[in-house]
């Protein structure tokens, strides 16, 4: 009686643990539900947003082409010598847009065929499409290679600073027939920069001219921040241009 072993009584071990272990694994369950479903909305926000970017710049572009289209085309029946190429955004005159050497201002021809465009660059400015894109347009004067940089540097700046005053100045024949306003639109619209030989043409003849190039808008740029300030020789027409002019 006294060698008979009692049955044990099995701690019940795995038992006790159990509601604990399927806790713990319904927790891990629904928080990878939750970094799911986060990721989800977040890709799915990301490729919403990406897909508008693209929309809008496509948008942007064609609005751009269909503005600089027609300019080209109000350009063609304006003036056969003005050529505005769509592709780079530039407008050129040809051979009236060229410069003697060492010289820095525009035959009549010249001067014609800029009295003829600058209307209608600011007609397009103030289309659908340019209010919401036309930033600025860039006067850039160009050199051949004969001389140093820094000479044809300065040749180059004198020269676009020249198609300035000649759109600025009271006594330009470009001035004749525009408003105030118009005028005003010129002067936060128009910049002047020198370039030097760059973009250098075939023949030296080719190299001395002036073009305008035409800048828009980014799709993120905000145009009430990023308005074109005045050029800074603006401000003294009657002293640097008057100098410019006359000489």
């Amino acid at each position: 009686m006294f060698g008979k072993q009692m049955p044990s009584v099995a701690r019940a071990k795995d038992d006790a643990e159990k509601p604990f272990w399927i806790s713990f694994a319904d927790l891990m369950t629904a928080m990878m539900i939750l970094f799911l479903v986060v990721m989800v909305a977040a890709l799915s926000s990301v490729t919403q947003r990406i897909s508008q970017s693209e929309q809008g710049e496509k948008q942007r572009s064609r609005d751009i082409s269909q503005l600089c289209e027609h300019l080209q085309l109000k350009a063609k029946h304006s003036n056969a010598t003005i050529v505005v190429d769509c592709k780079d955004n530039r407008i050129s005159f040809g051979e009236a847009g060229r410069f003697g050497h060492n010289q820095y201002s525009l035959s009549d021809e010249g001067q014609s065929a800029l009295q003829g465009v600058v209307p209608l660059i600011l007609d397009a400015a103030d289309s659908e499409e340019g209010r919401k894109w036309f930033k600025q347009v860039v006067i850039e004067g160009f050199t051949d290679t004969v001389g140093s940089y820094l000479y044809n540097l300065h040749l180059s700046l004198q020269r676009s600073e020249w198609v300035m005053c000649s759109l600025l100045d009271s006594r330009s024949p470009l001035q004749i027939g525009l408003s105030a306003e118009r005028q005003q639109q010129i002067r936060s619209m128009f910049l002047a920069g020198g370039v030097s030989f760059n973009n250098a043409k075939d023949t030296n003849e080719a190299s001395r001219r002036v073009e305008l190039r035409m800048q828009f808008y980014g799709l993120k740029e905000k145009e009430e921040n990023l308005k074109p300030e005045v050029p800074v020789f603006a401000s003294t027409v009657s002293e640097k241009c008057q100098l410019a002019m006359t000489r």
